[in-house]
């Protein structure tokens, strides 16, 4: 969506975000040269590149854009329509179209009840959409191409899951809850600095995030999922997208029984 794209670039290079925009085309845009250099799965897990990585996506959560309305998440309404274009007849390995569409229904009715706050997201930050500029000691994030209001706990959740890669997905690699707890504590800290919040970060709060969190994630595997369905049928580009789709929900499937047990908080 590129007329989307265009406004939330236009949004957080006001807010500091992004890089100048020089000029639009029909299928894309040209914008100031970033310098830094792209992050790999290595580097997101290094614990300076982290804590700036958490900081800046506070900062982008932070930024109000909507004018005073109440912004809805995209999430459900974009999976739906991502769900309604992938094929009746789907290769077999991939579940049935019937239990895709039974677990997102279920998922939108548990998820959205979690309570994570509607926030500006970038919603596609893998590693590569990262640049880090050793030299001024900062990140920032490139490609907002899907980028929307959505549900804080999904942006963090699918940056999590991007710490797998995407060439070759290796789960293994998926932050553990001690790595998770940093990064979310260093995000909560930066978050309540950027919307003018004194108080300390609590404990509740921290637990209360982490479950969001890796419950969200579990939408992300189905979003990206549905997502590499499409591009397998329609897109040129010399990626194995059936595998892709294939390994993320054989991911969701795999973690749900665990994340579905973690119980926010009373």
């Amino acid at each position: 969506d590129r007329d989307n794209e265009l406004k939330s670039f236009q949004v957080l290079h006001a807010n500091g975000c992004a890089p100048r925009l020089y000029c639009t085309f029909q299928n894309g845009i040209c914008y100031e040269y970033m310098q830094g250099d792209a992050l790999g799965t290595q580097d997101v897990r290094d614990p300076s590149l982290l804590r700036l990585i958490a900081g800046e996506m506070a900062r982008v959560h932070a930024i109000h854009a909507h004018n005073g309305c109440i912004p809805k998440p995209n999430l459900w309404i974009k999976m739906q329509k991502y769900f309604s274009l992938v094929a009746t007849e789907i290769q077999k390995e991939v579940p049935s179209k019937e239990l895709l569409e039974q677990e997102m229904l279920w998922m939108k009715e548990h998820l959205s009840t979690l309570g994570s706050p509607v926030v500006l997201c970038h919603n596609d930050l893998l590693c590569k959409n990262i640049i880090h500029n050793s030299k001024d000691a900062h990140v920032r994030f490139i490609d907002y191409e899907y980028s929307s209001y959505n549900y804080q706990a999904f942006d963090i959740g699918n940056h999590f899951n991007e710490f797998a890669g995407m060439a070759e997905l290796d789960y293994g690699l998926y932050p553990s809850p001690e790595m998770q707890m940093d990064w979310l504590r260093f995000y909560l800290q930066a978050y309540k600095l950027f919307t003018k919040k004194t108080e300390e970060v609590s404990a509740k709060e921290l637990e209360t995030l982490y479950v969001q969190v890796n419950k969200f994630a579990l939408a992300s595997h189905f979003f990206w999922g549905f997502w590499a369905l499409i591009q397998a049928k329609y897109s040129s580009i010399d990626f194995d997208f059936l595998r892709y789709a294939v390994l993320r929900f054989n991911q969701y499937f795999k973690i749900k029984p665990t994340v579905m047990a973690l119980q926010i908080p009373e």
